[in-house]
């Protein structure tokens, strides 16, 4: 007549292992080119007193796939990912398995009052370095008050 589960707890269970299979299957290796494409890199800012220094993990791009853009007031770094693994069998020459994955990495930073003219780039290692000089301003002068006579 009644089960000794308490109220409830069956349907908190069934809701469980449906999320779990959800998961599961958007957890798979086939949906990574779509979860992959909607992350962004990590990226460090940092300000001194005449620049801001920029840090941008990007591995395993090379800086023909790297493209930086000035348009006032945004910086743009711009990373295009192409890869393509394959797995043979050998004696066959029969492909088994073979992976495509496209992505393109972008982050608009809003900048002003910056020497877009001598912004300098490296890469190294999968570390992309910004050294973004800032617009010198004239400096104030203190302005004297006459006496009013």
């Amino acid at each position: 007549m009644f089960d000794l589960v308490p109220f409830g707890k069956r349907r908190e269970e069934s809701w469980g292992q449906l999320m779990k299979s959800f998961n599961d299957v958007f957890n798979d290796e086939f949906f990574a080119p779509l979860k992959s494409s909607t992350l962004s890199f990590k990226t460090d800012i940092r300000e001194t007193d005449h620049a801001y220094l920029v840090e941008a993990e990007l591995p395993g791009f090379t800086k023909e796939n790297i493209d930086i853009d000035y348009a006032a007031p945004y910086l743009t770094i711009k990373a295009v990912h192409h890869e393509e693994t394959s797995a043979e069998d050998e004696s066959k020459s029969q492909v088994v398995r073979k992976e495509r994955r496209h992505g393109e990495y972008v982050r608009r930073f809003y900048v002003e009052d910056i020497d877009a003219d001598h912004i300098q780039a490296s890469l190294k290692d999968g570390l992309l370095k910004l050294d973004i000089p800032k617009r010198q301003r004239p400096e104030g002068r203190r302005i004297e008050i006459q006496s009013g006579e």
